[in-house]
């Protein structure tokens, strides 16, 4: 069955299309939420703009991130649009070098090794004067939660029923908590299913619990998974909590199956990388050991 657009109107605040992809799944309905249709090409543009708000109503001059790639693009052109200075600290080699940031306006701070040391380099320069630290969990997490829990209402409006499932990448953990949190706000119980990169992401090697941090020099980065791996996933506690509290689960898929997807999704409309494509990835890894019915919606992340 050919993919379908259900909506050719904007189903959230900022438009990105849910595609019809049929029965990529036998006897299940897949639901594609399309969020890398932002301009940014990100899904944290959303949260990006929450935070560039809060920022300039505080009186604020900078925002400074860490990034692999997504969210310092999304933010970026949330701090061009809005006026504001933007620094983005990013791992040498990471993403594509910060050109399209560079492009925006923003200004790229490259640093040796993984994420989490651009996560202890912005923070350091968060410090100076007129700047604010804007990562996921500093000062400005409420923010983050809201505009990542768009999505949420965006498939209330969208669907007629809660579906049977969601199907979310996880990295640091933030979009399934803020998602959770939106679907309770709204009355909605819907299992959710966290994705990451096999073996380099500690919320899926943790699963089902306890959390526990992999060692710095024990993930892999390649150029299919690198916005997925994390050797401390930020809020990555509180985000298996989210899913266990929802009765879904979590799951490791490797940079084959990350491709596969990718190459699915591009038959459907959608453009995704690699690593954006981990939540169909994920959907259909467990899909050949469990019979799945019912409507199961995944989200695309970056492109």
């Amino acid at each position: 069955m050919p993919a379908e657009l259900l909506s050719e109107a904007p189903v959230d605040a900022y438009g990105t299309p849910l595609i019809d992809a049929g029965e990529l799944v036998p006897g299940a309905r897949v639901l594609i939420k399309d969020e890398t249709r932002y301009a940014s090409g990100s899904h944290k543009e959303p949260a990006a703009r929450a935070v560039v708000q809060r920022a300039a109503a505080d009186g604020h001059r900078r925002v400074v991130i860490a990034t692999c790639g997504n969210y310092g693009r999304a933010m970026s052109m949330a701090c061009a649009a809005a006026g504001m200075a933007c620094t983005v600290v990013l791992p040498t080699g990471w993403s594509d070098g910060g050109a399209f940031m560079r492009a925006a306006g923003a200004h790229v701070h490259l640093v040796p090794g993984s994420y989490e040391d651009a996560v202890d380099e912005s923070r350091r320069l968060a410090l100076d004067e007129g700047s604010v630290d804007g990562n996921v969990d500093g000062p400005y997490v409420d923010a983050v939660f809201a505009g990542h829990g768009v999505v949420a209402h965006a498939l209330h409006r969208a669907l007629p029923e809660p579906p049977a499932a969601l199907w979310i990448p996880v990295g640091n953990g933030t979009t399934i908590i803020a998602i959770h949190r939106q679907l309770a706000a709204l009355g909605w119980s819907v299992p959710i299913h966290g994705i990451g990169s096999a073996a380099n992401n500690p919320v899926v090697t943790s699963w089902p619990g306890p959390y526990r941090m992999l060692p710095p020099d024990g993930v892999i980065t390649t150029d299919h998974n690198q916005p997925l791996v994390n050797w401390h996933a930020l809020q990555g506690p509180e985000a298996m909590a989210a899913v266990a509290a929802t009765g879904g689960q979590v799951h490791g898929v490797d940079d084959d199956e990350l491709r596969s997807a990718q190459a699915i999704l591009t038959d459907h409309g959608a453009h995704p990388t690699a690593a954006g494509s981990v939540a169909l990835a994920g959907l259909l890894q467990h899909a050949r050991t469990t019979a799945l019915t019912g409507t199961h919606v995944v989200l695309l992340s970056g492109r």
